[in-house]
C-alpha cells in the first residue's frame, strides 16, 4: 500500500504524511511540481527524523507517476480521496495493493486525474464542513485501509487485531 500526493501545496502537511508513512511502513509518492521546494525547512520540520525511515518517491509529473505504476497489467489499484465521491471510506473494500491519492490542498486534482482513479472515496464528514486536513484524511484513511488488509506492521507488544 501506498499514499500519493498530487501537487501538494503546503510542506507541513507533506511532512506530516511522510512521518505517518514511516511509521507505518508504507510508502509514498509525490506527484510534482509542488507548491514548495522538497527540502524545504518545514517540511523536514514536520518529518523530522523520520523522513530517513520512509520509502518516498518524487515523480517529475502525472505522466510520469502513472508510467511508474506498471501499466495494464500492474495489481496497484488508484483510489482518490475526494470530497466528491459517493462511497465512503470505511464502507469500500481495500487492497494491500491500493494507493491511496490525495489532491492538492488549494485546488484537488483535475478531471483527467479523476478519471483515471479507480475509485473515489470520501471521508464521511458533518454537512456545511467543507474537507480534513491532508495529512489527518491521509490518516484517516490508511488507517481504515490497514485495518482491512491487515497491514497494520508489527510493534513487538504481542497485541491481536481482529
Amino acid at each position: 500500500m501506498r499514499l500519493a500526493l498530487y501537487q501538494p501545496d503546503i510542506p507541513q502537511n507533506t511532512g506530516a504524511v511522510l512521518r505517518l508513512a514511516a511509521c507505518l511502513g508504507v510508502g509514498v509518492d509525490i506527484i510534482e511540481p509542488c507548491g514548495f521546494l522538497l527540502d524545504d525547512r518545514r517540511m523536514r520540520r514536520a518529518g523530522m527524523d523520520y523522513l530517513a525511515a520512509v520509502d518516498w518517491r518524487r515523480h517529475p509529473g502525472w505522466d510520469a507517476f502513472r508510467a511508474d505504476l506498471g501499466g495494464e497489467d500492474a495489481k496497484e489499484r488508484l483510489i482518490l480521496l475526494t470530497t466528491g465521491a459517493e462511497t465512503p471510506h470505511h464502507l469500500f473494500a481495500f487492497s494491500a495493493h491500493d494507493v491511496l491519492l490525495l489532491g492538492r490542498e488549494t485546488a484537488g486534482v483535475p478531471p483527467e486525474v479523476h478519471a483515471a482513479a479507480d475509485a473515489r472515496i470520501r471521508v464521511p464528514m458533518r454537512a456545511g464542513l467543507r474537507s480534513l486536513n491532508q495529512a489527518m484524511a491521509a490518516a484517516l484513511v490508511l488507517g481504515e485501509a490497514l485495518r482491512q488488509t491487515g497491514g497494520f506492521p508489527d510493534d513487538g507488544a504481542g497485541g491481536t487485531t481482529e
